[in-house]
């Protein structure tokens, strides 16, 4: 089992999760043309997808998804708010789930996690080959009980580490932005990210991956430098997901 991104930030997000012939896509912010380009970066084609699974109706997660699933006729899988969306389009095969329902797709099992979120029935993912769990969370302004028990044995995990707080506060975004962002229903700080690491079982993961960082807000060392003690391990360990290429594939043993 093994996944990667190709691109993950406020201009488009993207995550693949691959276990044999089976490879799920979560998210896709990007042109159809882009996204094409991006795959193929990573060795892949549309036609090697099995299925796409959409987080929720923000721009960049889902400006690409109707596009490419019209183009190549790749299943989309939604909580039913997010089917709503009316910037979706008409999807070939469109699969609405139940947000606390367990579902395959081909080799993997499918967990949906709901979060809050300032979106219509935001969920997040954990999906299981059976041997191996990998996690995504982003999109979230704040952390529960339920999230962390759902996150809690997983062997690779995708991490939001939108913006350090004091540089979002003197930052250049208009107030109304900067209590969207920190609010409950907005995105992980560094300092929630690395708690949420506290509460976790540490010893079985392989990689964790820093995600959705904001350009403006954040910097990369704050970002590391925070998932890092909060594992007690090498800043050089934590991945970083960059907006322009992602990051490599990662293989789970």
């Amino acid at each position: 089992m093994r996944f990667c991104s190709i691109g993950s930030g406020s201009k488009g997000n993207g995550t693949l999760i691959q276990k044999g012939e089976t490879c799920v896509l979560i998210d896709n912010g990007f042109t159809l043309k882009e996204f094409e380009n991006r795959l193929a970066q990573k060795g892949l084609t549309p036609l090697n997808l099995s299925a796409i699974l959409i987080t929720h109706e923000h721009s960049d997660h889902i400006k690409g998804v109707g596009p490419l699933a019209r183009k190549y006729r790749i299943p989309v899988y939604c909580s039913h708010g997010t089917a709503q969306y009316d910037g979706l389009g008409s999807i070939p095969s469109l699969k609405v789930i139940d947000s606390h329902a367990n579902f395959e797709v081909g080799q993997l099992v499918i967990t949906p996690v709901v979060v809050p979120h300032d979106a219509r029935e935001p969920t997040q993912f954990v999906v299981s080959d059976g041997e191996f769990r990998v996690g995504v969370l982003t999109d979230l302004g704040s952390l529960t009980p339920h999230i962390i028990e759902q996150y809690r044995h997983c062997h690779g995990l995708l991490i939001e580490t939108n913006h350090d707080v004091a540089m979002l506060r003197r930052g250049p975004y208009p107030p109304k932005l900067k209590v969207r962002v920190e609010g409950n229903l907005g995105h992980l700080n560094n300092e929630q990210a690395a708690h949420f690491l506290t509460q976790i079982e540490q010893k079985q993961l392989q990689f964790v991956v820093a995600t959705h960082i904001s350009e403006q807000n954040n910097q990369r060392e704050l970002a590391i430098n925070s998932i890092s003690a909060a594992l007690s391990c090498r800043s050089d360990w934590v991945i970083m997901a960059d907006q322009e290429v992602g990051f490599d594939w990662c293989e789970l043993t």
